[in-house]
């Protein structure tokens, strides 16, 4: 009898061990780049394949119980008319759906560009979620731009913003690049500070990088930088953009560039991220890698 309970309290034991490792807080489902038209492929982008990836993609993330999901922009390569190829198939997600602008997502007309959030079903250009102890940022890296402005102060923001990192021969230099705005800027600031009050760690998800530097950054790079590496509840800053993706940590921040899904003849990318207290794991599919990010304070 004694045998019979001891062997029944160490599995009770190692079955809550179990239980305690795999119960993650909250999950998320990320993509990058689907970037969809129905164009032949070139630069090794797939964009025809984009929509059977996605099926896939949507099918897999609905078996896994998910606080939301986010496309990080480029969700069509060209044509206003692309959208309409993929939005019935994001639609089936289970879970919360959200996206940030990417360039490519204003290759279209320039009169149907205002109808582009309309697509996407985006009520503001970015915007934030609270999240258990995370705060969320999903900012739009296309606000200043030379494709997805249509504001003449922001228009002529961009020209002057441009114009100030030419001069600074900057590699990111590029009109196929975007910007913060002040406005967008100082939101940040606002946000950043009422998640340090609230005592939450910050997320920034975003299309265009920060680190390392090449020639698909964000344009504020210098700035956004800055402030992160003043506000040291933020945790993590997740982008598309560069298609083979990329990784750096540095003064307790992650920065994770995540692989195109359009990339490859014959592979996909996406991922699934579970947060735990002190952790992040990324499980990759397709080319995405598996990982794990330590919190560090």
């Amino acid at each position: 009898m004694k045998k019979i309970t001891f062997y029944s309290l160490l599995l009770f034991t190692i079955l809550s061990c179990s239980k305690t490792e795999n119960n993650n807080d909250f999950s998320v489902g990320i993509i990058a780049d689907c970037q969809y038209c129905e164009c032949d492929a070139e630069r090794n982008n797939y964009y025809k394949k984009a929509p059977q990836r996605l099926k896939e993609a949507v099918n897999e993330l609905n078996k896994h119980e998910l606080a939301f999901t986010v496309h990080l922009g480029d969700f069509i390569n060209q044509d206003i008319t692309s959208f309409d190829s993929l939005v019935p198939t994001w639609n089936k997600l289970i879970s919360n759906s959200y996206h940030v602008l990417g360039n490519h997502d204003f290759d279209v007309a320039d009169s149907l560009k205002p109808i582009v959030l309309e697509k996407l079903n985006l009520k503001k250009r970015y915007y934030s979620i609270d999240k258990n102890n995370w705060k969320f940022l999903f900012l739009d890296g296309t606000d200043l731009s030379y494709y997805g402005t249509f504001d003449s102060l922001k228009q002529q923001e961009t020209q002057n913003y441009f114009n100030e990192i030419a001069n600074d021969s900057l590699p990111y230099a590029k009109v196929y690049n975007g910007g913060l705005s002040q406005e967008q800027f100082e939101w940040i600031e606002n946000e950043l500070e009422i998640a340090k009050k609230n005592n939450q760690y910050v997320g920034l998800y975003c299309h265009f990088p920060l680190l390392p530097i090449n020639n698909g950054n964000l344009w504020n790079t210098k700035e956004l930088y800055a402030l992160i590496e003043k506000n040291k509840h933020v945790k993590i800053f997740m982008n598309g953009h560069k298609h083979k993706g990329d990784y750096v940590f540095k003064n307790g921040v992650h920065y994770l560039t995540l692989k195109g899904m359009v990339q490859t003849k014959d592979s996909t990318a996406f991922v699934i991220a579970d947060f735990y207290k002190d952790k992040i794991k990324i499980k990759g599919y397709g080319r995405e890698l598996n990982r794990v990010l330590k919190i560090t304070n």
